[in-house]
């Protein structure tokens, strides 16, 4: 029988996290139905917003770079009513 064995090695920061008991309650239960730790399920959520806010920031900029083809030349915009 094989079996195969794969270490990845990422360097860990501890830190201290201060919360509510509300909030430390809702962690624990969180982290026990994914079947992870509290600090395992921070870390998670914490990267998972990190992404979000990396893509978000990504499309914002090329959004705001991207050439207008549709900006006025000067002329006035046609009525609303106009058709």
């Amino acid at each position: 029988m094989l079996h195969e064995l794969r270490v990845s090695l990422r360097l860990m920061k501890n830190v201290t996290v201060t919360m509510e008991d509300s909030v430390a309650e809702w962690a624990r239960l969180e982290a026990a139905r994914r079947n992870t730790s509290v600090s395992r399920l921070v870390g998670e959520l914490l990267a998972e917003k990190m992404r979000h806010d990396d893509a978000y920031e990504r499309a914002m900029q090329d959004w705001l770079h991207r050439e207008r083809s549709w900006a006025s030349d000067g002329q006035a915009y046609p009525a609303r009513g106009a058709l």
